[in-house]
């Protein structure tokens, strides 16, 4: 493992939501970018008659920025894959554009008009074939003292972030063909010139960064990542991303 990795020319903090369906307008969905030369400022969704960014619209513009631009470090803030026990109750092998094949499959949280709910109720997909245990903990939920993945309806739930999000990650990865790093999925060594994309726990740093507008999330996730001004070493991304 290499001690750094290169900088970026800038740096994405997304504040996701799992509420409503793909194509719905969501005030809970924000987007704050930060170069090397400009402070964070808040990306709007493009304009049309809905008022805040899709989580569709987040995926697409993802997908254009990062096919085109040059290295970006995206963070986001839901879970990028699940526990040990998931894949051993269902006999998956530790492959992670496998699983996101799978997941999505059986929870087509990116079909337009499909909620979360939608899925785990039995209106379409096949949930219950592929759901998990509240007490079911990834390594990196044990550090951060995260909920569980499948630890629903509760305050500070990731669980339908992470539903809805997987199979967007899914999407761009396929849309940006081979241009992003999905870290630490893709390997621990981000290559040269190469946009990445992590997840990321913000609790961990929201005390330290005071809240813009109401936006601490994003605000934190972008005053946080370093990678714009300078290379950052392989142990700070892997702190911040918090996986194990």
């Amino acid at each position: 493992m290499p001690d750094a990795i290169p900088a970026f020319g800038q740096c994405i903090g997304i504040d996701y939501s799992g509420a409503a369906a793909p194509i719905s307008s969501l005030k809970g969905l924000r987007i704050y970018i930060a170069t090397r030369e400009l402070p964070p400022v808040e990306v709007l969704p493009p304009p049309s008659p809905r008022k805040y960014w899709t989580r569709r619209g987040i995926a697409e513009w993802l997908v254009e920025l990062l096919s085109k631009d040059g290295p970006t470090l995206v963070g986001i803030d839901h879970a990028f894959s699940f526990p040990l026990q998931y894949f051993e109750t269902y006999h998956l092998l530790p492959d992670w554009p496998a699983f996101l094949d799978d997941f999505q499959n059986y929870w087509p949280t990116d079909d337009d008009n499909t909620s979360v709910d939608d899925v785990r109720y039995g209106l379409c997909g096949s949930g219950s074939a592929r759901t998990g245990d509240a007490r079911w903990r990834r390594l990196t939920d044990i550090r951060a003292g995260a909920k569980s993945v499948f630890h629903f309806d509760v305050p500070g739930s990731v669980a339908k972030s992470t539903h809805t999000g997987l199979p967007w990650l899914r999407y761009i990865r396929q849309g940006a063909r081979g241009r992003v790093h999905f870290w630490p999925f893709d390997g621990w060594e981000i290559p040269p010139g190469r946009s990445a994309i992590v997840e990321v726990y913000p609790s961990l740093w929201s005390r330290g960064f005071p809240a813009r507008n109401g936006l601490q999330t994003s605000t934190t996730l972008i005053a946080w990542l370093p990678g714009c001004a300078r290379p950052i070493s392989m142990a700070v991304l892997q702190n911040f991303s918090n996986q194990p």
